[in-house]
């Protein structure tokens, strides 16, 4: 009997090894926490890419993160540890709930207002300009029939 692999069959297969390959990286790495946490030295950069080679701050929490994850213990609760420890200054992006979670909207919806605002500005600007320009298509007299009236007045006035 042949085995058939379908689409459906070959997708299920690659998304289970794909499980087990994650799975058993399940291990925090130094990269992986030192990239949560920003170095304190103020060099701006996270404890991964400090660039001081005798960086006061990285280099002993890097030592640190190391006998952490040596115990076994998890990126996140590595992150707790050191969050608590200095505060949230310490994490290179902020946390998605609380008041935090407005640093991660904020720039979208200004990023999205403001297209909101020029898009509405423009069909308003063309909106005008289409007013503008059907009045003045059959000249004045279209746009103002009081100033029709004065205008032939004067006219016979000058005659």
């Amino acid at each position: 009997m042949p085995l058939l692999l379908t689409a459906g069959s070959l997708a299920i297969l690659f998304a289970a090894a794909a499980g087990v390959v994650f799975a058993s990286s399940g291990k925090a790495s130094l990269q992986e926490v030192s990239e949560g946490l920003t170095c304190q030295c103020g060099c701006g950069l996270t404890v991964a890419n400090c660039n001081h080679p005798q960086c006061e701050f990285s280099v002993p929490t890097r030592v640190q993160i190391e006998t952490m994850i040596a115990q076994g213990i998890g990126r996140d609760q590595i992150i707790g540890f050191f969050r608590t420890k200095y505060g949230e200054k310490i994490l290179s992006a902020p946390t998605r709930e609380g008041f935090n979670l407005l640093a991660w909207i904020i720039p979208f919806a200004a990023v999205f207002a403001g297209c909101f605002v020029i898009v509405g500005a423009i069909f308003r600007w063309r909106a005008e300009q289409a007013i503008e320009t059907k009045a003045f298509a059959n000249g004045p007299s279209a746009y103002d029939p009081e100033l029709k009236h004065r205008l032939e007045q004067e006219i016979r006035e000058q005659r």
